[in-house]
């Protein structure tokens, strides 16, 4: 089911390895804005973050194309095992509190004027949202220090009980029409938005209260996952407004939902459309490569820690990034997670660029696809070709 490896075994070598440290340009790009604006004073400078991820990148993802080649099984423990890999996730944390703090005192100078001030929020909003991705690579591991490092990447998003309905609710219900992280065909960003927004940290809470309560306990202790998580970002914004003043409290707001939006986005194109489907007893079948869309996009796996290699993570949560692999029973996206993003945006564009893409992957049989109810009668007709 998986992608042959190119070379033997005794041979192989990660070729990409001196390109993993990209992954941390992203939480630079706040310092090289910063240096711009301070050289010419023009707002176009804190906007130079969001056109790298969503103009750049996606560019240079297209010139080089895909990488589809797997490391050897008999390779894995050894990159499992390498420290290098697991060091560049937790480097992008000092990074990106830097960029906050940084950005925060832009902020609190107050000579921005709104076109710089909408690009300062939106700037350190994509460096925040895209530490989300490494809070997802680091919490979905065993060692108890990078799943605190998790939450603290969490922190600025305010997001941090998606550290318990990841793990604990997406990962078990995925692709079921249960799942609020699981978009639907015919389903627009737009509306998915606050059912997942909401829908999470409703299951986040149920998921978190539930544990304590089966063991007897109280759920208000600082052991619960969801409001020490919070706590983290209770006391980051004090910190921050200690130091720059009530001012930055709008800004650290407005950012924490551009950041959160971001994932909620990459959430809404990793698994548009596809179902689980029943067994005989009624049950849902066990998740496999085939419920979740995946993209081998080269330079955009590389500063995403590999997230769009999503089929292999959903069917083997463990795997570090490095050594998850392609298949090709896995629904492919026709781009990048960059260049899909963008076109989430736009519900026309997304219709017209994915669901004949989820009908093809079901044969045409629509009854087999995770479907928007208030959409089923419209894909009813373009099904039928009426």
């Amino acid at each position: 089911m998986a992608v042959a490896a190119s070379v033997t075994p005794t041979a192989w070598r990660d070729t990409r390895r001196p390109l993993w440290p990209l992954a941390l340009l992203v939480p630079v790009l706040p310092f090289l804005g910063w240096a711009g604006w301070g050289a010419t004073g023009g707002a176009w400078a804190w906007w130079l973050t969001p056109a790298v991820v969503f103009g750049l990148i996606p560019a240079i993802d297209l010139l080089i194309g895909d990488d589809r080649r797997n490391p050897p099984d008999e390779a894995v423990p050894r990159l499992q095992a390498d420290g290098y890999y697991r060091w560049l996730t937790y480097l992008y944390l000092p990074a990106q509190y830097a960029a906050l703090v940084a950005c925060c005192a832009v902020w609190a100078a107050g000579d921005l004027g709104p076109l710089g001030a909408a690009g300062l929020v939106a700037t350190i909003g994509v460096v925040n949202g895209i530490a989300i991705n490494t809070a997802h690579e680091l919490g979905h591991k065993r060692e108890s220090v990078e799943r605190w490092l998790s939450k603290v990447a969490l922190a600025p998003t305010g997001y941090g009980h998606f550290f318990v309905e990841h793990n604990r609710g997406h990962h078990t219900r995925v692709a079921t029409p249960e799942d609020p992280a699981s978009s639907r065909l015919g389903e627009s960003f737009w509306a998915f938005w606050p059912r997942t927004v909401s829908g999470s940290l409703r299951s986040a809470w149920r998921l978190e209260t539930s544990r304590f309560r089966i063991r007897g306990r109280s759920p208000w202790t600082w052991r619960n996952d969801v409001l020490n998580a919070w706590a983290m970002t209770l006391a980051l914004y004090a910190l921050l407004v200690i130091a720059f003043g009530p001012v930055v409290l709008p800004f650290l707001l407005l950012q924490a939902v551009v950041g959160f939006s971001l994932l909620e986005a990459v959430n809404y194109l990793e698994h548009y459309g596809l179902a689980r489907q029943r067994t005989a007893a009624g049950r849902y079948e066990k998740v496999d490569p085939r419920h979740s869309w995946n993209s081998d996009r080269t330079v955009t796996n590389v500063f995403l820690f590999q997230l769009q290699r999503h089929s292999d993570h959903h069917a083997n949560p463990l795997r570090r990034y490095q050594t998850l692999r392609s298949f090709d029973v896995s629904p492919q996206l026709p781009a990048g997670y960059a260049t899909m993003l963008v076109a989430a945006l736009v519900p026309p564009v997304w219709r017209r660029v994915m669901d004949h893409r989820v009908l093809a992957h079901y044969e045409g049989d629509l009854g087999r696809a995770n479907v928007h109810p208030p959409a089923l009668a419209r894909l009813r007709r373009r099904a039928s070709g009426r």
